[in-house]
């Protein structure tokens, strides 16, 4: 049975920490608001590594330190998903199927395994459907 009915990408997280594009900051952090606040959202634990790879850099430049809040306040409550053959298995399947990068497929993966409806992204097409799962860009306008 489905803990949450959204799964997101990292550059959902991501924008919560880049000031670069405060449009989407504003809309990433009310997206991470609420799924921390309802649990309406999952993560895996490839999300958590790729804003921790650019979280290190960017995060840890602007304020020293705040990283280890961000693992322990943000990411880690929302991970559920994590590695496992079966995962890889499925993402190579996606990835066959729909001509997707791997790593964009091991995301997919994730998103079908947490049995979510949603997957938030920018990175893939608003709007495609895989499987049960609804790509959604929360930034188009």
């Amino acid at each position: 049975m489905p803990v949450a009915d959204t799964f997101l990408d990292s550059n959902i997280l991501l924008y919560t920490i880049s000031p670069s594009e405060p449009a989407k900051q504003k809309i990433a952090i009310s997206i991470v608001s609420s799924a921390l606040k309802d649990s309406n959202a999952v993560i895996s634990a490839q999300v958590v590594q790729e804003c921790l790879n650019v979280g290190t850099g960017k995060l840890e430049r602007a304020v020293p330190g705040s990283v280890r809040t961000w693992l322990s306040a943000y990411l880690m409550p929302l991970c559920t998903v994590f590695p496992s053959e079966n995962l890889y298995l499925r993402a190579i399947d996606v990835k066959s199927r729909y001509g997707i990068s791997f790593y964009d497929a091991c995301i997919v993966a994730a998103a079908l395994q947490a049995q979510v409806k949603t997957l938030l992204t920018e990175d893939l097409q608003d709007g495609q459907v895989i499987e049960d799962l609804t790509i959604k860009n929360p930034f188009r306008v």
